[in-house]
C-alpha cells in the first residue's frame, strides 16, 4: 500500500524540478523538447541505465524462470487471477469518469470470474461478452481535464507521467483487498506479492518484444518513450494497446 503512494509523491517532487529545467534557445532544439515532452532527460536517462541494469540482472531473468517453470495455461489463469483482482478498482473509475455502461461490464465482469471462474482463474465473463474494460485513476484525472505532466523515468516502475504517479497512488484506496486483509495484518504482504507477481508476468508476455525493439532501436530510450506514450494514449482512449507493446505498470516497462 505504501509504495505506490512513494510513486506519486516521487512524480510530484519530479514534475517541481522539471519545472527548473531549462528550455533551449535554438529554435530546432526547442521544437524537439516540447514535442519530447521530456525536460529531464538527462535524469531520465540516468534511471532508465539503472533500470535496464536491473532488469537484466533480475527481473527479465525471473520473468524467463516463471515462463520455464509455468506452462501457458498457468500462467493464463494467474493473469485472469490478477486482472480479476482489479476489477473493482475498475468499476471505481468507471464510475468517475461517468462511464455507467463500462462499469456495469466491471462490477458483472468480478462477480462472474469471483464464482463461475473460481475465483477469477478463469475467464468465464469474456466468454459471456463481458469485455474487460480499461479503469484508473490516471484515466480518471485525463478525463476531468488534467494535463500528463512531463515525462518521467521512475527507479525499477519505469515510464510514469506525474498524472499517473498521482493515480497510482489514488488507486489504493479503490483496492477494497486491502481493507478485507487489514484486520489479519497482511494488507503490505499481499499488496507487495501482487505487485511482483504482476510484474513478473508482465514482464514475461513482454520478453520477445522488448528483446526485438532493443535489437532494432537505435535510441532505445527514445524507443520507448514514444511507445510507452502510444500504449498509455490507446489505454486513455478506452482501447486495447497492441499486445507487442509494454504496457506502462510496474515492472512490465522497468525502464527497458
Amino acid at each position: 500500500m505504501k509504495q505506490p503512494i512513494r510513486t506519486a509523491i516521487c512524480a510530484l517532487s519530479l514534475l517541481f524540478a522539471a519545472g527548473c529545467a531549462s528550455v533551449p534557445r535554438d529554435p530546432a532544439a526547442r521544437a524537439e523538447f516540447k514535442a519530447n515532452d521530456d525536460p529531464l532527460e538527462p535524469l531520465n536517462r540516468r534511471i532508465f541505465a539503472f533500470n535496464l541494469a536491473a532488469d537484466r540482472v533480475v527481473i527479465k531473468p525471473l520473468a524467463e524462470e516463471y515462463r520455464r517453470r509455468l506452462a501457458q495455461p498457468a500462467r493464463d489463469a494467474i493473469r485472469h487471477f490478477l486482472d480479476n483482482l482489479s476489477e473493482p478498482d475498475v468499476l471505481a473509475n468507471c464510475i468517475l469518469q461517468g462511464r455507467p455502461k463500462s462499469a456495469a461490464t466491471a462490477g458483472g465482469r468480478f462477480v462472474v470470474n469471483s464464482t463461475v471462474g473460481l475465483a477469477g482463474l478463469f475467464d468465464v465473463a469474456a466468454v459471456w461478452k463481458l469485455p474487460r474494460q480499461q479503469g484508473d485513476f490516471g484515466q480518471t484525472l485525463w478525463s476531468w481535464g488534467v494535463a500528463e505532466g512531463p515525462y518521467l523515468v521512475i527507479p525499477v516502475f519505469g515510464p510514469k507521467s506525474p498524472r499517473d504517479g498521482i493515480g497510482q497512488g489514488v488507486d489504493v484506496f479503490f483496492d477494497p483487498f486491502i481493507y478485507i486483509f487489514r484486520d489479519v495484518y497482511i494488507p503490505s504482504g499481499f499488496k507487495a506479492g501482487r505487485l511482483v507477481l504482476d510484474g513478473v508476468d508482465q514482464r514475461e508476455r513482454n520478453l520477445e518484444s522488448l528483446d526485438a525493439l532493443e535489437r532494432e532501436s537505435i535510441d532505445y530510450y527514445a524507443s520507448l518513450r514514444s511507445l510507452y506514450r502510444q500504449t498509455r494514449a490507446a489505454e486513455l482512449r478506452g482501447g486495447n494497446p497492441s499486445a507487442t507493446l509494454p504496457a506502462p505498470d510496474f515492472y512490465e516497462d522497468p525502464g527497458r
